[in-house]
């Protein structure tokens, strides 16, 4: 491996440039916030986050204030970020957050990983972009990264921590504020520059140091994934029918309302039953149901 500090100083140096005016990494960013935000980014585009953040945290400035909130409160709040188990999963860290640990958003990594829906990449990214710890953020953009310009390949191998956060590790500098500006400036790099598809290689600030480059750009011998399954038709949408017409009722809905809106029977039967099995549905023996 080649010696990690003129690479680490070359992206933390890009990125005090090249960095985009994003709300959460603004001064005076709450640790509340940084922890909604990186919920809301799991499998979301930053652009659709940013306008649902601002009135998340309008509305919910602290754990206590999302805790104190009906669950179904959150999943009508979420409205189109996708994948809503996040939303209950958010409004259960809130509760856990402020009955554990006093509203407080927890610092070290062992307690945020106690909290309900937060995984090894979120928890390191609490602890580093809202409270500036030394740790190794790895996510697909900063595995990409690495991939190509230490280990000279083509596309980043399947994620596995134990590979991946030593490598990210030996990369970082010493300094807590350095470190936290380098897992930063990796993954703006790889979502900016170096992407998945189309890498800028003639504007990346580490091109003179990419083993990938310098080895001529082998192509990949491993597949591409498949492409996802179209939305239109699918389950995907079905539920994100039912749930639409919960959110816009402030009361309970009967399932003739929702056969209306979705008359594929099997189809919304399926919705039904995942929504419920999830703990996004509610309902009664009147089959009518409701936000949780």
């Amino acid at each position: 491996m080649p010696d990690p500090t003129p690479f680490s100083t070359a992206v933390v140096s890009w990125f005090a440039t090249a960095a985009r005016d994003l709300p959460w990494r603004r001064p005076g960013f709450t640790a509340w916030g940084t922890l909604v935000s990186e919920f809301m980014l799991q499998q979301t585009p930053v652009v659709r986050v940013i306008p649902r953040l601002e009135e998340w945290l309008t509305r919910w400035p602290t754990p206590a204030a999302l805790a104190a909130a009906p669950a179904g409160d959150a999943v009508r709040a979420w409205q189109s970020l996708g994948y809503p188990r996040r939303a209950l999963n958010l409004h259960a860290c809130a509760v856990a957050i402020t009955t554990r640990f006093g509203g407080v958003v927890p610092r070290d990594v062992p307690s945020l990983l106690s909290l309900p829906g937060v995984g090894d990449y979120t928890a390191r990214a609490v602890a580093v972009f809202a409270y500036g710890d030394r740790h190794p953020v790895v996510d697909t953009n900063i595995r990409r990264v690495i991939a190509r310009a230490i280990e000279g390949a083509p596309d980043a191998a399947a994620p596995n921590a134990r590979r991946d956060l030593p490598a990210m590790t030996a990369l970082l500098p010493e300094s807590d504020s350095s470190a936290a500006r380098f897992n930063a400036g990796m993954m703006e790099l790889g979502a900016l520059v170096c992407t998945a598809r189309a890498p800028r290689c003639d504007e990346c600030p580490v091109a003179g140091l990419c083993a990938w480059r310098a080895a001529g750009y082998p192509e990949s011998s491993v597949a591409r994934r498949p492409v996802q399954k179209k939305y239109e038709g699918s389950d995907r949408q079905a539920r994100g029918i039912v749930l639409g017409v919960l959110r816009a009722s402030p009361d309970p809905v009967p399932h003739a309302a929702l056969s209306d809106a979705l008359p594929d029977s099997a189809r919304l039967g399926r919705a039904l039953s995942g929504l419920l099995a999830d703990g996004l549905l509610i309902t009664d023996s009147d089959d009518v149901y409701a936000l949780p």
